[in-house]
């Protein structure tokens, strides 16, 4: 009889600080609505009995760090990225989402550090090889760019970010010609492209 009180008791208290799963959905949803509407503080003020009542939870701590990158808020949205990628080790989308911030400090090595993990498990990771071969151009190493812009192209031929980049990395190297050709075929994709369109103005 005592063990059977102690359950209740246990159950009565866990009811009094848990959140269901409809108050949980209804959280997201809210904080959804508010992203649209570039309202970002309250997107993550949506969220926090989710992250109160679920600290170490992988999608809250994935979502915030999103959300606080938004914002401009980059610290915040490295330690949450950070906090979701030690709760699952494997993520990919927890690392591509890392870069972000990281790149927005202008933090290039760190983010290809990262970026690297990443290819390194999803060879043509979109996200993981865009964000890799802008990282190596920031740092000027354009050849290493190059090798990860030409591996991307034979998959993605008329991806407009892989030939843009590799227009940028040709160009840094000194090869105009070569960079002319990649933004006409920027053009010839997306004729209001303004890297290609300021390019050929200059």
């Amino acid at each position: 009889m005592k063990k059977l009180t102690l359950v209740f008791l246990f159950v009565f208290v866990c009811s009094l600080f848990a959140i269901s799963p409809e108050e949980i959905q209804k959280a997201y949803s809210k904080s959804f609505n508010y992203e649209q509407i570039e309202d970002y503080e309250n997107a993550i003020r949506s969220l926090s009995s989710v992250l109160s009542e679920y600290p170490n939870g992988y999608t809250v701590n994935l979502r915030l760090g999103w959300l606080y990158y938004l914002l401009g808020r980059y610290a915040n949205s490295i330690e949450h990225y950070q906090k979701a990628i030690q709760i699952v080790p494997t993520s990919l989308e927890a690392k591509n989402g890392l870069m972000l911030p990281l790149l927005a400090q202008n933090k290039y090595n760190d983010a290809a550090s990262i970026a690297y993990q990443v290819v390194s498990v999803d060879h043509y990771n979109y996200y993981g090889n865009m964000r890799l071969a802008y990282s190596l151009r920031m740092q000027k190493k354009h050849d290493q760019a190059e090798q990860i812009l030409n591996k991307m192209l034979t998959v993605y031929p008329t991806d407009i970010t892989f030939l843009t980049e590799l227009a940028l990395v040709k160009y840094n190297q000194g090869d105009s010609d070569r960079a002319g050709h990649l933004m006409w075929d920027v053009l010839v994709l997306d004729p209001e492209n303004e890297t290609a369109k300021n390019y050929f103005k200059e």
